[in-house]
C-alpha cells in the first residue's frame, strides 16, 4: 500500500510572530560591509577603491559600529592598515572572516527584521548573482556562515516550496507596511530571479517576511544598472510619508522617459493607510562614462546612518543641488558627501555596499 508522504511543518514566518522590516532611518546597531577585492569589478581602477571604502567606514564609525566581512587574515590586516591610515575609529570596527565573491553586501547579505519589543532577527535570501553572474556561490553562502556568530533568530524565505531570490537593493520600505520596488527587476523575464512569480506571489512573500501590506511597483531602472532595475537608484523613502525620486532634466537623455514614468506613478500612489505620498525630486548627474560604458550614477543611492546621510557625488554641478535637497529632507542629520566617480565603475555606490542592522 502506498504510503502518504507527511508534510514537513514550516516554522512560523516573521510576520506571524510580530516581526517587520524597519525603515533605514530608524536607529542602527551597526552597518555591514564586505571589503572589496574583486578587481574585475573596477577594471584598471581598483587601486583607489579600498580607500573609498575606508572613507565611508571612517564616517560610519563616528556614529555606529561597523561590521566588515573579509576573505582571510591577510585581507583583515590590509583593511585595518588602510582604515588606520584613513583615520577611522578602529574600536568601532568588527571583522568577520567570511569569503565573498564581491563587495555588494546590500544584495547578498542578511536583511534584518525586528519585533515590537525590539528583538531582532534576520532573513537569509537566496542570491544568484543578479541572475546574471555565475560567480556568486560565496556571496550566497555568506549569511549562513555568519549565523553562528550572530546568534539571532533567522529565516530562509520559501514560497511555492522553493527558496526565494531577493536582493536588498531591489526594495525600499517606510517601516510601516509600504514598500517600493520595480517591475523591471522582479517581474521581467530578463534576469528573472524567481521564474513564475507574479505580483501576488511577491505580495505574499513581502507580507510574510517583512510585514509589508502595500507594495508599490515602479517601472524601469536607469541605464547602466546591471541589476536590471534596482529601486535604490530610483526612489527612496526619506520618512514614512515622503519619497524622493531622481529625474532627468535632459529630454534627449535615455533616462528621461523611464524616470518620468516612475515619477508619474509615484504621484498617484498611496501609503498603507490610503494616504497620498509626498513626492520630492533629485536631479541626475551628467552621464558618467568609462571606456564608452554608461555607468549607473545616481544620487538616490545614499545611505541613512545614525545621525548622518552618506551621499554619492560625481564631480558634477548637480552634486550641490542634490546635497542641498537631502539636507532639507533630513534636517536632523549631517549630510556627508562621498566622492564616487571611481566607485561607480563597479556599477554601484554607497547604498549597494552597505546594509543596516537595526537596534
Amino acid at each position: 500500500m502506498a504510503r502518504l508522504r507527511a508534510k514537513i511543518a514550516r516554522p512560523p514566518v516573521p510576520q506571524s510572530l510580530g516581526y517587520h522590516m524597519p525603515a533605514e532611518w530608524e536607529p542602527h546597531l551597526a552597518t555591514w560591509l564586505a571589503w572589496p577585492h574583486e578587481k574585475t569589478d573596477w577594471p584598471g581602477k581598483f587601486e583607489p577603491i579600498p580607500w573609498v571604502y575606508a572613507d565611508i567606514v571612517r564616517n560610519l564609525a563616528r556614529v555606529e559600529r561597523v561590521r566588515i566581512l573579509v576573505r582571510d587574515a591577510a585581507m583583515k590586516r590590509r583593511a585595518r592598515e588602510i582604515l588606520k591610515q584613513s583615520g577611522a575609529n578602529l574600536a568601532a570596527v568588527d571583522f568577520y572572516l567570511v569569503p565573498t565573491d564581491r563587495g555588494w553586501i546590500r544584495d547578498f547579505g542578511p536583511i534584518f527584521v525586528r519585533d515590537a519589543d525590539g528583538d531582532s532577527g534576520l532573513t537569509n535570501w537566496r542570491f544568484n548573482g543578479w541572475a546574471k553572474y555565475g560567480n556568486s556561490k560565496r556571496d550566497d553562502a555568506a549569511t549562513s556562515k555568519l549565523l553562528p556568530r550572530l546568534k539571532t533568530t533567522s529565516w530562509e524565505p520559501v514560497h511555492r516550496e522553493r527558496r526565494v531570490v531577493l536582493e536588498g537593493g531591489s526594495i525600499d520600505v517606510n517601516g510601516l507596511g509600504t514598500m517600493l520596488t520595480t517591475e523591471e527587476c522582479l517581474l521581467s523575464k530578463v534576469q528573472e530571479r524567481n521564474p513564475g512569480f507574479g505580483r501576488e506571489d511577491y505580495a505574499e512573500v513581502f507580507r510574510d517576511y517583512f510585514g509589508v501590506t502595500n507594495v508599490l511597483w515602479l517601472d524601469r531602472g536607469i541605464v547602466g544598472d546591471d541589476t536590471h532595475g534596482h529601486v535604490d537608484d530610483l526612489a527612496r523613502f526619506v520618512n514614512p510619508t515622503t519619497v524622493v525620486a531622481v529625474v532627468e532634466e535632459d529630454r534627449e537623455d535615455v533616462n528621461f522617459e523611464p524616470l518620468q514614468e516612475n515619477l508619474g506613478r509615484l504621484q498617484t500612489m498611496k501609503d498603507q493607510n490610503g494616504q497620498a505620498l509626498h513626492i520630492e525630486t533629485l536631479p541626475m548627474p551628467r552621464p558618467v562614462y568609462f571606456e564608452r560604458q554608461r555607468l549607473p550614477a545616481s544620487y538616490a543611492n545614499f545611505y541613512i546612518a545614525n545621525g548622518i546621510v552618506l551621499v554619492p557625488t560625481f564631480n558634477d554641478p548637480n552634486d550641490r543641488v542634490a546635497l542641498d535637497k537631502l539636507a532639507a529632507l533630513f534636517p536632523d542629520r549631517q549630510i556627508v558627501p562621498i566622492a564616487c566617480r571611481d566607485l561607480v565603475l563597479g556599477l554601484g555606490t554607497i547604498h549597494c555596499m552597505t546594509q543596516q542592522q537595526p537596534k
